[in-house]
């Protein structure tokens, strides 16, 4: 989310349209908008999930704004409406060199207006002028989402403990999509973007060239029955920033407690300083004390914050 100086751009020479569906030309420009952004800003303006839901036709509940002036795309914006209860979430971006002329404010208000005014905007990276661009459009913070970082060079971490029975293996695409599927839905079911992930995201981020099965570590408890999964770390590696991510941790609920995060956390570090990657990256949120002093404890330190604001409504 960005904002603008008083500067204005008459009204006649904008127009934001909306789409469902984004054609292969449309989306490339938005890809090419948010890169250059991202040059200036230092962070993606639209997370993952957004640039996925650029490409591959209609989803559901997502819209795209497309902000131009005489024809020149110069804004975007993605809103998404598919949690039943929280308001409909949205990202936006100005061109860097098309800032100061009231376009941020205008993608704003159209959101606005879109969502019923009922909305919440991820300012990534809440930049000062984020901050006032939600306090124009009359939203107030809702979410702090933080980036945690820590080295990996000369890791000592100890020997991942795993609880009794549990054993961890990799991922196998195909066969274990359904079960982890599920899984994650019980471990986020209070996260409304992770635990709502269907086949269709877990394909999108198959596709994707940073994907390796081989980083995507399942823990099974085994029985005479059969293995049951409940839990799981994949890591991604960012090759451009040779950056390694805790991409996801999860742990069933009724697994919770016995140190298997940790464990499994250890061992997808432990992963990733075998690439040669010399500093990992983890999202959490702020609110999760817990989450957040484990940790702090494993070497973690806040790197940068994302910001979530909303309507009072």
């Amino acid at each position: 989310m960005t904002d603008e100086t008083p500067a204005r751009t008459p009204a006649a020479l904008r127009q934001i349209d909306t789409y469902d569906v984004l054609t292969a030309e449309q989306a490339t420009a938005v890809l090419a908008l948010l890169t250059e952004a991202a040059r200036t800003d230092g962070q993606q303006a639209v997370s993952e999930q957004g640039r996925l839901q650029l490409r591959g036709g209609a989803r559901e509940g997502v819209r795209h704004l497309l902000l131009t002036v005489d024809g020149e795309l110069v804004g975007y914006a993605q809103l998404e409406d598919n949690d039943p209860v929280e308001a409909p979430a949205a990202e936006l971006v100005v061109h860097p060199a098309h800032r100061g002329h009231g376009h941020g404010r205008a993608l704003g208000a159209a959101l606005l207006a879109e969502s019923g005014r009922r909305l919440r905007v991820w300012a990534h990276g809440g930049h000062s002028a984020a901050r006032h661009l939600a306090q124009v459009l009359g939203l107030t913070l809702f979410r702090e989402l933080r980036q945690m970082r820590r080295p990996l060079d000369g890791l000592d971490l100890a020997e991942p403990a795993l609880p009794e029975g549990v054993r961890v293996r990799a991922f196998v695409p195909g066969a274990d999509d359904a079960a982890w599927l599920a899984v994650n839905a019980e471990a986020f079911a209070h996260h409304p973007e992770q635990g709502s992930l269907t086949q269709r995201d877990l394909d999108d981020r198959k596709a994707e060239p940073w994907f390796d099965p081989a980083g995507f570590f399942l823990a099974e408890r085994v029985s005479p029955d059969g293995a049951e999964l409940i839990g799981f770390h994949w890591t991604k590696t960012h090759a451009a920033e040779r950056l390694g991510e805790v991409y996801v941790l999860g742990v069933r609920p009724g697994a919770q407690g016995g140190g298997l995060g940790k464990s499994l956390t250890a061992i997808g570090l432990r992963h990733l300083a075998a690439a040669g990657l010399p500093t990992a990256m983890l999202y959490v949120d702020a609110d999760n004390k817990a989450a957040v002093s484990v940790y702090e404890r494993m070497g973690f330190s806040i790197h940068e914050t994302d910001l979530m604001y909303r309507t009072e409504s």
